[in-house]
């Protein structure tokens, strides 16, 4: 971690400490994530960590961080944490464990406030939202739970285009990872008296909660909760779709993690479809020899563009002392 935050040019001994923190919480809590992160330029690990870390201590305040805490109590620790967000994001520095690397981050890399309001605004709507009645009410939950999670890595990564010509591309990977989890975690959702899964999509398939409920509490899943799910997943393959046109506008070092990072999430969808979408009763895992086989792959993928790119260099260098024009790369 240290060469991490040394590539990084992270030296004050608190920051450190905060990206520390961040790190730890991807690295226990968002493995396939973690996973991607290794295959990224040392320098832009920390502040990839630094967002999932703040996303998953707002997340564990909504739902795992004392399952029993009622949602009261979960909203006052939300608003603590919106307070000290928005005061550190005003005053360039926070004294929160997490915070702290988040607000760095932000700095370094001009990721707009907004993103991180609208996060906590989704954050808020877990409190007291238990179902939505239409795939774009989802949609709109959606934007600020994942979308802006793709628009605040996106000025990390680096583009070769405009940002804003790459941003809906980031902002679909978002989204497709999360309606991944969404068709992983129906039963585990179900638990904590939410669903994820539209109803109007659902209703086209004769699937309500009452089938979920009876689905989880026999084992059994039902052939139209299946078909439901086949749905889901067939419209979820069409936003990674779109989110893999946006792999080619990115900094070429940053390419392989992010195309190892879909590819491992899409793989997901593989294993539900190859299950039946038996998914009420069990969480659907992606076996560990292909994740590995897929990081074999990134691994080999961030050689050729490292070569590519001390290649590329010698040539600008050349074209540069020469008097041509050389390409600015964005982000």
């Amino acid at each position: 971690m240290s060469g991490e935050l040394d590539a990084a040019g992270v030296r004050d001994p608190r920051l450190r400490a905060a990206y520390a923190r961040c790190r730890e919480l991807n690295a226990r809590c968002g493995k396939t994530y973690f996973l991607a992160t290794r295959l990224l330029a040392p320098g832009r690990r920390p502040a990839v960590h630094a967002l999932y870390g703040f996303a998953r201590w707002a997340d564990d305040i909504v739902d795992d961080l004392e399952p029993d805490l009622r949602p009261g109590r979960r909203g006052a620790r939300l608003a603590v944490l919106d307070g000290a967000l928005r005061a550190g994001l005003h005053d360039g520095r926070s004294e929160h464990p997490v915070i702290a690397a988040l607000v760095d981050t932000a700095a370094r890399y001009g990721i707009p406030p907004r993103h991180f309001t609208d996060f906590m605004h989704s954050m808020r709507m877990d409190l007291f939202v238990t179902g939505y009645p239409t795939l774009a009410d989802l949609r709109g939950y959606m934007y600020g739970s994942a979308a802006v999670i793709g628009l605040q890595v996106l000025p990390v990564l680096g583009t070769v285009v405009p940002r804003g010509e790459a941003a809906p591309h980031a902002a679909s990977l978002g989204v497709a990872f999360q309606l991944t989890n969404f068709l992983r975690d129906v039963g585990e959702d179900l638990d904590r008296d939410r669903v994820y899964l539209p109803q109007d999509r659902l209703a086209a398939h004769g699937v309500d909660r009452e089938l979920l409920l009876w689905c989880r509490r026999t084992g059994h899943t039902d052939p139209r909760l299946r078909a439901a799910v086949r749905e889901l997943s067939a419209y979820t393959r069409g936003v990674y779709r779109h989110a893999a046109l946006g792999i080619p506008m990115l900094h070429p070092l940053s390419r392989p993690c992010v195309e190892t990072a879909l590819v491992l999430y899409r793989a997901i969808l593989d294993e539900i479809e190859a299950a039946d979408c038996a998914v009420i009763h069990r969480r659907t895992v992606v076996p560990r020899g292909r994740r590995a086989a897929v990081a074999l792959r990134g691994l080999a993928g961030v050689g050729l563009s490292r070569g590519r790119s001390v290649l590329g260099g010698r040539i600008a260098g050349t074209a540069g002392a020469a008097g041509s024009p050389r390409r600015k790369v964005g982000g």
